[in-house]
C-alpha cells in the first residue's frame, strides 16, 4: 500500500469515527442539544480536525443520511430489477424493502425525515445538498420504474408514476414519524411493518385495472 492510499484510508477511517460519534451524540442530545465539541471529545479529535471534515454542524448532521440513502437505493434496485416479478408484486414489496430502511437504522431515518421539514438543508454545503437530493431522487426514480412498468402493461390505472412514487414515499414517512411519536408510551410495540404492508397493498388495489 503506497503512502497516498494509506492516508486516504485514514483518512476515511477518521470520518467514520466521527460520523459515528456524531450519531451517539444527536441520538442521546437531539440536534439543538449536540455540540461540535462533545463530538469531537468522543471522537477523540480535536475541534479543530473535526471542522476538517465538517464545516458545520448541519453539515455533520446530513451527512449521517448519505448511508441510509444508499441503503434505501439498493435495496430499491433489488426490488426493481428482481426477475420473474409482475409490477404489482413488485410494488407490495416495496413495503419490505422501506421497512429494511428503517430497520437498517431508526436514528438516521427520523434525522432524513425531520430534516426534509427544517430549515437545516439550506446551511449545506452545494455539494453535499446536491449529494442528498441526487440519492433521494434516484429512490424516486427507481419506485417511479416499477409504476409505470406496471402502466405500461396495463396492470395500474394510468396515474402520474412520479406521483405514485411521491405517495409511497409520504406514506412510508409520515407512518416512521407516527410510530416514533407513539414509541414513549408504547416503547415495546412496534406495528410499522403490519400498518405498512396495509396501506401499500391498499394503495396497489386501488390503482389497480
Amino acid at each position: 500500500m503506497g503512502v497516498a492510499e494509506r492516508r486516504a484510508r485514514e483518512k476515511e477511517l477518521r470520518r467514520e469515527t466521527i460520523l459515528d460519534a456524531a450519531k451517539d451524540v444527536f441520538s442521546r442530545k437531539g440536534y439543538q442539544g449536540a455540540t461540535m465539541e462533545e463530538i469531537a471529545a468522543l471522537a477523540e479529535v480535536s475541534p479543530a480536525t473535526l471542522y476538517l471534515y465538517f464545516s458545520n454542524k448541519s453539515e455533520l448532521y446530513a451527512s449521517l443520511n448519505i448511508k441510509m440513502l444508499a441503503f434505501l437505493c439498493r435495496r430499491l434496485e433489488q426490488v426493481a430489477g428482481q426477475k420473474g416479478l409482475e409490477p404489482p408484486e413488485k410494488v407490495r414489496r416495496l413495503a419490505h424493502a422501506m421497512h429494511d430502511v428503517y430497520t437498517f437504522d431508526p436514528l438516521i431515518l427520523t434525522n432524513v425525515l425531520h430534516m426534509q421539514a427544517s430549515q437545516e438543508l439550506t446551511e449545506l454545503s452545494p455539494e453535499l445538498k446536491e449529494q442528498i437530493n441526487s440519492m433521494a431522487a434516484q429512490g424516486l426514480r427507481l419506485m417511479a420504474g416499477i409504476f409505470q412498468q406496471g402502466i405500461e402493461q396495463g396492470h395500474f390505472k394510468p396515474h402520474h408514476p412520479v406521483a405514485l412514487a411521491d405517495l409511497v414515499w409520504a406514506v412510508f414517512s409520515g407512518l416512521v414519524l407516527w410510530e416514533e411519536s407513539k414509541r414513549g408510551f408504547a416503547p415495546d410495540k412496534d406495528y410499522l411493518q403490519t400498518t405498512l404492508e396495509l396501506a401499500i397493498e391498499t394503495m396497489a388495489r386501488g390503482i389497480s385495472n
